[in-house]
């Protein structure tokens, strides 16, 4: 945006209305991020495009705000005059009026908001500890003899309790530990409660809770201070905090959560018709199972005593089958006698046939036979041998050129031995050699012809 009180002799920029409110809308709507902003609610006005419109003022100013339909549509309560609330907006500026505004983008309570994100933010570091885990949960006792009951002398929470177990298990002990459940002080007092109780390892388990209430009366059960000592407590704890639909910060420590103090009770206790009726059917049980047992023994009884015999008896059955066993270990001796006999005869068969003068007449025979094979394989061994030097010795001869020189041939070298093959290596002058089939001599060139 240009400057609107330009120097002296520089050209002038006016800028209209609309423009200023255009720039200064874009300015801020740029410039300055989303806030939160708390005050009491004014003017309410609700026109039937369904969008809200008010003012937000504290003790000393006010802001007007507009609420859009397609947000509004998401608070959980009805705006009033009057009315505390918090609210998350972008600064903006009605160009129609030049009006500075902002734009709500979401509403809450300003109580009931400030807690419940101070008890999320409570909830997440907790949980990234590991004490909501279900790995950490302790087993309840069955039948606890004595029962740690933490919460207000005066309320309706512990009237519930020990009406509750002096019906169902009017032999558990109940230890009281008072303190304040809401209020200023009560999360430290319900925290060194819990602390003590563990401490002083006279229960078996303990119960901590109240009755039901505002977010804000519940409070305490929501501070950190009550749910540490919670998790550091060396005995079962069981969570009983408002109603069934209040949710604390201790019924998710705790290692088991109960919807009520009643609830609680019952949960903790055994209850004394129930255990008497399993005791009961314990016993016709146990009564069934020994009969079952007597008459089984009584049969083993009777089969022992039918297999029982007259020692006499025993004694002739043993030497009957004494005789049997002499009986087959003669026959079974006699055949081993005549297997063993059979036996030899075979291997003197068999020695006199492997005697070495029959291996030396073998050996003599296939000498002989060897020794003839030999002398007719060396003959034609020879023969071949004779047939083929004939036979080369015939292609020798043809390609020999001694037999050339025998049909009246020479052969014309130099003085190396080279032979001659061309006549324009020769000179004039020139001593030659020739070979004729028989012997040789020395000539001159006298001239070179061609």
């Amino acid at each position: 945006m240009q400057p609107l009180s330009p120097t002296p002799g520089a050209k002038r920029s006016v800028l209209s209305v609309s423009e200023l409110n255009r720039e200064v809308k874009h300015l801020l709507e740029n410039s300055v991020p989303l806030l939160w902003v708390s005050g009491e609610i004014s003017n309410f006005a609700k026109p039937s495009s369904g969008h809200w419109y008010f003012s937000l003022k504290d003790a000393r100013t006010q802001v007007r705000c507009a609420m859009f339909r397609n947000r509004n549509c998401s608070v959980a309560f009805q705006p009033q005059n009057g009315r505390e609330v918090l609210i998350r907006a972008r600064v903006s500026l009605y160009e129609g009026r030049g009006e500075f505004q902002l734009i709500v983008e979401h509403m809450e309570e300003a109580g009931f908001g400030i807690l419940m994100h101070q008890l999320e933010q409570l909830k997440t570091k907790l949980q990234a500890e590991g004490l909501f885990d279900s790995a950490r949960k302790r087993p309840l006792p069955y039948l606890p003899l004595n029962i740690g009951i933490i919460t207000s002398p005066i309320g309706a929470a512990i009237h519930d309790i020990v009406h509750v177990l002096h019906r169902r298990h009017p032999a558990a002990e109940i230890g009281l530990w008072p303190v304040a459940v809401q209020g200023q002080g009560a999360a430290q007092q319900i925290a060194d409660a819990i602390e003590k109780a563990g401490r002083s390892q006279r229960h078996d388990l303990l119960i901590v809770g109240r009755g039901g209430g505002s977010l804000e009366d519940l409070w305490p059960f929501n501070e950190e201070i009550v749910a540490r000592a919670l998790a550091a407590c060396p005995i079962p704890t069981i969570s009983a905090v408002g109603h069934e639909t209040d949710n604390t910060v201790t019924d998710l420590v705790a290692d088991l959560r109960a919807p009520t103090p009643s609830a609680a009770a019952e949960i903790a206790s055994a209850n004394i018709g129930e255990l008497y009726q399993r005791l009961e059917s314990d016993k016709h049980r146990l009564f069934r199972a020994l009969q079952h047992q007597l008459r089984h023994l009584q049969q083993q009884v009777m089969l022992k005593r039918n297999r029982l015999r007259h020692p006499r008896e025993q004694l002739l059955n043993r030497a009957q089958r004494l005789d049997h066993l002499e009986i087959r270990l003669l026959a079974v001796g006699q055949q081993q006698v005549q297997q063993c006999h059979t036996r030899l005869t075979t291997a003197r068969r068999a020695l006199a046939h492997c005697h070495p003068q029959h291996h030396i007449h073998e050996k003599q025979k296939q000498v002989e036979q060897a020794q003839r094979s030999l002398q007719r394989a060396t003959k034609q061994q020879l023969q071949r041998s004779r047939d083929t030097f004939s036979h080369i010795t015939q292609l020798l001869n043809n390609v020999s050129p001694l037999a050339v020189l025998q049909r009246g041939y020479a052969i014309v070298m130099d003085l190396e031995g080279e032979a001659l093959k061309d006549s324009r290596t020769l000179a004039p002058k020139q001593t030659v050699k020739v070979k004729l089939a028989r012997g040789h001599f020395s000539a001159q060139v006298e001239a070179i012809e061609g």
